[in-house]
């Protein structure tokens, strides 16, 4: 892979090794989060603006979504140059300057890596589309039709149709799982392993901390090119490929991703960023049924990855027993890996909208969230402008950009709800991210909700966010103690969390109404704690909560 002629000093933050557990992460989508120029799309010289404002939420680390070089045919995840700034976001330069205002205030930087496919644009697949015997000919999946023309097997993209597009120049079928402008890498080529690593090596030396890895489970295809079975759907399935939105739902997917492969090229990924200090993969795992299972192999050993993250948590249950069903089934699953949790990010409906009964209830929702959020084992991921209350967006057909929410409308909005822009400032046009037509609308329920208003609202869901992360600093064992559930009733979510002689009792009520819980009678509090914004009281063994009300007790 040619190397760019500009490069940065290899960066190091002094830390502990494993910083990243029990970390908070800060996921910032650069389209959306500040614009410096004008353009109406946010830029990396404004992430670099507003690092104070993330800095002052009592953050670990910041995570950004795509910048590279791209024809944005998904929003940057179709990359046409894998070691370059698209023009959009600025410059290598720009990136530099901001990593290092990043390190100043004590942040780390993780950057996604979008290895599993590339652009149609991509110097690498023009050339191996160009004949069969190039150079590259065998850099992505190709396959010959069958004797009728179709497609070599019935695997089907997560944006809808085949997950084979015809080329008419090599006369042959290319793989694609998501559009057919974003063709997939063929990882049974050592040459395309040996490619990918180089493009992470290259941010690594400019000192990036870590890498978020998009569609981790997705970078191997079975060989054999076997169809898939059909998929009888139940109350698991969520997120974009969920049957009742996508037929892609209506397939197991045995054999076009999760290969035992992939297992040796992570630990390949993870040898590579072992010869740099205190960096870190997570990996987004998206596979059904199967997510944790998946998670346990990717993260098992240190010496894959450091953690990973499924969608258990961004589907639209909010319950004691959904959260107590997904951290058991982890807990149980998963022997010596580490989970990161998230209620949002920047491919799910905002979390208050999935998890409130109405607008009125939102912002003690948020707050609830994020308290429950910040008291489970493991590192969390938050998401820009959820510590707003930020509902999801309202936003008219002719104002998506999201292929896959224009793919499948009406019956699926798709994402660009979730990821308008961020509001600063009430009063000002376009709530401060631009000076001109946003890409996405500014929605008036959202300016409403901007940081300069919250900031100077004691009780905003903004300063709940900043106490309640306090809150979690102050107290190791919230950060990498031990958790178990504690046996009270079905209707409150109950646990301990215990670390070096440390034992904290969280009870969180998720009912719309109050109700009076009994300590077991083997527990015995010794000091109840000032959770943030709580409202509950304890008096004679009975800890009485309101609704959407929470209490934290050393025990």
């Amino acid at each position: 892979m040619p190397a760019k002629t500009e490069r940065a000093s290899k960066a190091k933050v002094t830390s502990s090794s494993e910083w990243w557990r029990g970390a908070v992460i800060y996921q910032v989508y650069p389209r959306s989060f500040q614009d410096t120029n004008g353009d109406g799309i946010g830029d990396l010289k404004g992430i670099t603006e507003r690092l104070p404002y993330i800095a002052s939420l009592g953050l670990d680390a910041i995570w950004l979504s795509p910048f590279f070089t791209s024809p944005m045919a998904d929003m940057g995840y179709d990359v046409s140059d894998y070691c370059d700034v698209d023009p959009m976001f600025g410059t290598l330069a720009d990136f530099d300057a901001m990593m290092k205002a990043a390190h100043g205030l004590g942040l780390k930087v993780i950057i996604d890596q979008v290895i599993s496919h590339t652009s149609d644009r991509h110097p690498w697949f023009v050339e191996s589309r160009a004949s069969r015997d190039n150079p590259k000919a065998d850099w992505y999946v190709w396959a010959n039709a069958k004797p009728d023309g179709t497609a070599p097997n019935n695997w089907l993209s997560i944006f809808g149709g085949p997950g084979w597009e015809w080329d008419g120049v090599r006369k042959q079928y290319y793989m694609h799982n998501f559009l057919a402008s974003q063709p997939d890498l063929n990882f049974h080529n050592p040459q395309v392993q040996q490619a990918v690593l180089e493009a992470c090596r290259f941010w690594l030396e400019r000192g990036v901390d870590g890498f978020r890895l998009d569609t981790v489970n997705y970078y191997f295809h079975d060989k054999e090119l076997r169809d898939n079975p059909a998929h009888i759907p139940d109350s698991a399935d969520a997120g974009l490929d969920a049957p009742d939105v996508n037929p892609y739902g209506m397939q197991e997917h045995l054999h076009d991703k999760t290969q035992p492969e992939n297992i040796g090229f992570l630990k390949k990924l993870r040898a590579l960023l072992d010869e740099y200090d205190d960096r870190t993969t997570v990996g987004e795992v998206g596979d059904g049924t199967r997510s944790l299972k998946t998670l346990a192999a990717y993260t098992s050993g240190n010496d894959k990855l450091h953690m990973c993250y499924t969608f258990d948590l961004l589907g639209p249950s909010f319950t004691p027993s959904h959260i107590r069903d997904c951290v058991t089934a982890f807990q149980s699953m998963v022997k010596d890996g580490w989970v990161c949790w998230a209620f949002s990010n920047h491919d799910v409906v905002r979390h208050v909208s999935r998890f409130a009964h109405g607008p009125e209830e939102m912002p003690e929702v948020a707050k609830l969230a994020i308290t429950i959020l910040a008291s489970l084992r493991g590192s969390i991921c938050l998401y820009q402008g959820e510590e707003l209350g930020l509902p999801e967006a309202d936003l008219a057909f002719e104002d998506l950009r999201d292929p896959y929410g224009i793919r499948f409308w009406p019956s699926f909005k798709g994402r660009d709800g979730c990821r308008t822009p961020m509001v600063w400032e009430k009063a000002k046009a376009q709530a401060g991210f631009t000076t001109d037509k946003p890409w996405l609308p500014v929605p008036p329920e959202q300016q409403a909700l901007a940081v300069d208003v919250q900031e100077k609202a004691k009780a905003s869901v903004l300063n709940h966010y900043r106490q309640v992360l306090a809150f979690r600093k102050a107290h190791p064992a919230m950060r990498d103690g031990t958790m178990s559930f504690v046996e009270i009733n079905e209707d409150v979510l109950a646990f301990l969390r215990e670390e070096n002689g440390e034992k904290l009792l969280f009870v969180f009520n998720m009912r719309r109404g109050p109700q009076d819980v009994r300590l077991p009678e083997h527990m015995t509090v010794k000091e109840v704690l000032a959770l943030p914004d709580v409202r509950s009281r304890f008096e004679k063994g009975v800890i009485s909560l309101e609704a959407l009300d929470g209490f934290c007790a050393r025990v």
